[in-house]
């Protein structure tokens, strides 16, 4: 995503760049290659047949969800995803058909097509509903939702801060960056936060990872990512969140799948500001057990998320909080750097 539009051969360059980042241990996910690479397409139709305005952005919105649908296995999230995520509070009915039938499309093919099985994770057991279960969810959406929020936050900062010092030259950011990654892995004796680390994900729906594991993680895909190399940041969120989910289980007396699985979502929701699009994801993914738990979950993660998010370029329409008065259309990097223009000022 990012602050680049999309173009017709971007998606192919993202491509490309995420295969040589997780082939050479870079910490990220691959999911970030097929939305990008169908938002290129979709604006390669736009640049083709000249639509207009309205068709542009439905059709850019159908194209990332063909690439969500595609990467996870959730069409219907996929759907949702590709209308919430480019516009934050804002909801654009009127795509939801193309959207629906470009993620069933990109998720059909990959499936039947090709015969690609996605991965599973496991949510084992639910607790019953309480009250006090309810205070614990939500006592726990908030600590994943900072957590999603110091990955977000920490992600850019390092991507500012190499920007300047290496006066965007890409390269010697890379080089460093990649220096810094060798590092963490040798330092921390392992190489499952490498990659996407799909198998630790995995285990922390099962049995007890390391207590550091969501940190490590953390810190591995922000200086990956932060220091100019490409890829998803889903993946990398699914593995913090259910993996800080899993360290909790020591704290807290929930069932041990049920806390990765609350993570998983909840971090997602934060970093992607996609609340409808991540409760439909735990549908999918978890076969509707917990719905309750995880709606609210979903909510709580939104909110307390403020404005931050994975996407600096990400448009603000609907206000979390009502202590700045921003105008609709502004992005999250507006926000981060508190411009005022026009009276735009904090209460």
């Amino acid at each position: 995503m990012g602050k680049k539009k999309c173009r017709g051969g971007w998606g192919g360059i993202v491509y490309l760049g995420t295969f040589i980042t997780v082939l050479f241990g870079g910490s990220t996910g691959r999911e970030g290659a097929a939305i990008q690479m169908g938002g290129s397409v979709a604006a390669a139709v736009n640049k083709f047949f000249k639509v207009n305005k309205l068709d542009r952005k439905t059709l850019l919105m159908s194209g990332i969800s063909a690439g969500f649908g595609a990467a996870f296995g959730a069409p219907l999230t996929g759907a949702v995803f590709g209308m919430e995520m480019t516009a934050l509070g804002k909801l654009r009915l009127e795509a939801f058909v193309p959207c629906l039938t470009a993620s069933f499309v990109g998720h059909y093919v990959t499936t039947a097509a090709w015969g690609h099985e996605h991965e599973a994770f496991i949510l084992q057991s639910v607790p019953e509903g309480s009250m006090i279960t309810f205070m614990k969810v939500i006592l726990l959406a908030v600590i994943f939702s900072l957590v999603s929020v110091c990955y977000c936050q920490l992600r850019h900062g390092i991507q500012n801060i190499s920007e300047k010092l290496f006066n965007k030259n890409h390269m010697k950011r890379a080089f460093v960056g990649g220096l810094i990654v060798v590092g963490l892995s040798l330092l921390t004796g392992s190489q499952d936060y490498n990659g996407r680390g799909l198998q630790m994900l995995e285990q922390s729906f099962q049995e007890d990872v390391p207590p550091f594991a969501f940190l490590a993680k953390l810190v591995f895909t922000a200086v990956t990512l932060g220091s100019g190399f490409v890829g998803g940041e889903a993946i990398p969120l699914f593995f913090i969140g259910a993996t800080l989910g899993n360290a909790l289980h020591a704290f807290v007396d929930l069932p041990l799948s049920f806390l990765a699985a609350l993570g998983l979502i909840s971090a997602f929701c934060a970093g992607a500001n996609t609340p409808l699009a991540a409760f439909l994801l735990a549908m999918e993914m978890f076969d509707g057990k917990g719905m309750e738990f995880f709606l609210v979950a979903c909510l709580v993660s939104y909110l307390f998320s403020g404005h931050h998010g994975l996407w600096s370029s990400q448009k603000i329409y609907g206000l979390k909080s009502r202590l700045y008065r921003i105008p609709p259309g502004k992005t999250l990097e507006n926000v981060e750097k508190k411009k005022k223009p026009n009276g735009w000022s904090r209460r």
